[in-house]
């Protein structure tokens, strides 16, 4: 195999357009292109705002008017009035396009499922497609606060408690850890805020209230798959604005010398060393901020 990355990156471009069928006349034979599928698949998935749903895919307005004019020819998708607002119009599909939208995620699902089965290693394979996912949708990463008892909260919290168990010397118990309540974590004491690419969760951070007249950072997690592309700065900055709105005007926060990266980028970000403000048996470095 040739070394030069483009031609590299350039292969494993051919690979996926032909896996997914993004040449076919007819995507996953249902009778139509790639484009309109796609656009059916989002509808389905509840990006119904117009604005929001080019956006999302990256097409101009010029593509996206024929391709609803062709699902609508089709009778698959209609637009109804925003309850909210009777001078917008929403997005929704048909019954027919309902349909159609099953159809689709079922052979979709089952090309997946086929596909990982044929692998060898199909974590490995897991992990490549993450990664590779995560830089492609880099732009389009966001970042929603959400209950820290959440589904997608705990398989954050989770991912991010197995990681300091393998990286910390004494391993790591959160049973023996300050482990914050959810209320605390929620407004009007706090907030979680999670970061989403495509709906799936690749990082989080939690901002504890306290009496103490401080708040502070906890739990700051970004999938392996995401790192290096400054989520992590993202997640603190939006911890920080919430603690504006909230008033709040002092954070500190904790960390275990087995967390270089992350050491580093509180000092580069405006944190400030200082003694140790707590009696939780993990950490090594204590840090503030004033707002």
């Amino acid at each position: 195999m040739s070394h030069d990355p483009i031609a590299r990156f350039r292969r494993f471009s051919r690979a996926v357009t032909s896996e997914v069928g993004a040449l076919d006349d007819s995507f996953l034979g249902r009778g139509r292109p790639l484009g309109s599928a796609r656009v059916l698949n989002a509808i389905g998935h509840g990006r119904t705002d117009i604005a929001q749903l080019r956006d999302y895919l990256g097409l101009d307005s010029g593509l996206m008017s024929r391709l609803l004019r062709g699902l609508e020819d089709e009778g698959l998708v209609e637009t109804r009035p925003d309850p909210q607002d009777g001078r917008r119009r929403l997005l929704a599909l048909t019954v027919a396009g309902q349909e159609e939208f099953s159809a689709y995620e079922d052979i979709s699902n089952a090309r997946a499922e086929a596909l990982l089965a044929r692998h060898p290693h199909p974590e490995a394979l897991l992990a490549a497609m993450d990664m590779v996912a995560s830089a492609l949708g880099r732009d389009r990463i966001s970042f929603e606060e959400t209950d820290p008892r959440s589904t997608q909260a705990r398989f954050c919290l989770e991912q991010y408690y197995e990681e300091l168990a393998r990286r910390f010397e004494e391993g790591f118990d959160v049973k023996r850890s300050a482990d914050p309540d959810a209320i605390d974590m929620i407004r009007p004491r706090g907030a979680f805020i999670l970061a989403l690419s495509d709906g799936l969760p690749i990082g989080c951070v939690g901002l504890k209230g306290t009496t103490k007249g401080y708040a502070e950072i906890k739990r700051l997690w970004v999938a392996p798959s995401a790192r290096g592309l400054g989520v992590a700065h993202r997640l603190m900055a939006a911890a920080e604005s919430a603690a504006r709105e909230l008033g709040i005007t002092l954070l500190r926060l904790d960390t275990n010398r087995a967390l270089p990266e992350a050491i580093a980028m509180y000092r580069k970000t405006g944190w400030t060393e200082i003694d140790r403000f707590n009696d939780d048996p993990y950490p090594d470095f204590f840090f503030e901020k004033h707002l």
